[in-house]
């Protein structure tokens, strides 16, 4: 780690698929994959082996690692092969120019941003990357390293995805177009679009792949942070389509929600999220926000919600924390008994019982910026954006089982398939 890293790396905190399974817009229903879960099932598929893809945004690679047991690394994917001729085409254009270098000093934290989600083709021969920086969505053959496809977003930043259940539609977020764009994951051709509140962020296939949700953020770059400026963060609001014909099924705007609970103080920025396996109930966490809030799909109101303890090293100044993130990350056990946060800006992750909402062991962790689940459903998985590490905790202890060290600033982690053959195309 640099010695600017090393400066940045966060104190930790000393003390004691995503598993959301989708819903249907009436509450109930059958379970389908789980945003970041490998779409297509078990790990034992014939040709293919299970792993998970983890992201390293300022690096350009996405480690390749077990997704079980100790979590070994067995490869590393270098995701911006193209990036010389990227860079020049930026060069070219001023506009793009702008937006590039704004991403930089913006989301980017003063460094591009280079890979934010991936997932595996159902057939594991390509990883499909979202690359923020770059603007679009690339396909690359997990033989050769070789670009398969491109698509460039509308606007000037690519975000969040989500995989169908079946694996063959990838959905991306166009941050600054307000746009989602649906692609054919092995061809790369647009299916279909919507458009969305203000800075799509998070989204998730439902209901088995029949509709398409996207939580839209806001603005989340500004220093406009006090509870009295929150007008100017944008439209933030839940975003429900039917995934065929991409028309607006449901909006669904959590400030009125919060308020009749009575939670007026809290933002209404949806960031990530999970479900439980019968679909009835939704976790998610908010900007600025050390916990996270239950909403009841069927009678569609907010039921509970959780602070999480606070560290005594979190700077309390709002505006130093990470694009409005306090918490960012969650995941549940397959059994819908547990939650797992990554208590991002109090560098911890924990898991909680989700009848009684009691957290377990906090266990330190340097800027978790992410939780998914492990291939055998075991144990949580966070990614130390910090500590260039990937850390799993036990679903049923709470405590720390495995650690693996990966690239710089990992964020998102997914469950996926290469062959059973697979080495990386280079040497790492």
């Amino acid at each position: 780690m640099s010695a600017a890293r090393t400066r940045g790396a966060r104190r930790l905190v000393l003390g004691s698929l995503a598993a959301a399974l989708t819903l249907t817009l009436g509450g109930g229903g059958t379970v389908s994959a789980a945003p970041g879960a490998s779409p297509t099932g078990s790990a034992d598929r014939a040709g293919l082996r299970e792993v998970m893809f983890v992201g390293n945004n300022w690096d350009g690679t996405a480690d390749v690692i077990e997704s079980t047991g100790d979590f070994r690394r067995i490869g590393r994917i270098n995701v911006i092969p193209d990036r010389e001729r990227r860079m020049w085409e930026i060069g070219l254009n001023p506009i793009k120019l702008a937006y590039f270098l704004g991403i930089r000093q913006g989301p980017g934290e003063g460094h591009d941003q280079f890979v934010d989600d991936m997932y595996a083709t159902p057939d594991g021969s390509a990883m499909v990357v979202s690359r923020p920086s770059f603007a679009d969505v690339v396909s690359i053959d997990l033989r050769t390293g070789a670009l398969n496809w491109r698509f460039p977003v509308s606007g000037f930043r690519s975000d969040h995805m989500a995989v169908s259940p079946d694996g063959t539609r990838v959905a991306v977020s166009a941050s600054t177009s307000n746009t989602v764009h649906v692609l054919d994951i092995t061809t790369g051709k647009e299916v279909g679009s919507f458009a969305t509140g203000d800075k799509p962020h998070e989204n998730v296939f439902t209901d088995d792949g029949r509709h398409l949700w996207n939580m839209s953020i806001g603005e989340v770059t500004t220093a406009l942070d006090a509870p009295g400026w929150d007008w100017t963060k944008g439209d933030r609001r839940i975003t429900v389509v039917d995934a065929r014909t991409f028309e607006q099924v449901r909006v669904i705007d959590m400030r009125a929600r919060l308020d009749a609970f009575g939670r007026k103080d809290l933002s209404d920025a949806v960031r990530p999220v999970a479900f439980t396996p019968d679909e009835s109930t939704l976790y998610f966490q908010v900007s600025f926000f050390n916990g996270f809030v239950e909403y009841d799909v069927a009678t569609d109101r907010v039921t509970r919600v959780k602070t999480l303890p606070v560290s005594p090293t979190t700077d309390p100044d709002r505006t130093t924390w990470v694009n409005d993130s306090r918490h960012h990350g969650m995941s549940m056990s397959p059994d819908g008994e547990r939650l797992c946060v990554a208590a991002t800006m109090d560098d911890y992750a924990t898991v909680v019982d989700r009848s009684t909402l009691r957290e377990g062991p906090l266990v330190p962790a340097a800027k978790p910026y992410w939780a998914t689940v492990s291939g055998d459903g075991r144990a949580c998985v966070i990614s130390e954006s910090g500590a260039d590490r990937v850390t799993a905790i036990d679903f049923t202890t709470g405590r720390p089982v495995a650690s693996v060290a990966v690239g710089d600033h990992p964020q998102r982690v997914r469950l996926a398939h290469v062959p059973a053959d697979w080495t990386a195309p280079t040497a790492n």
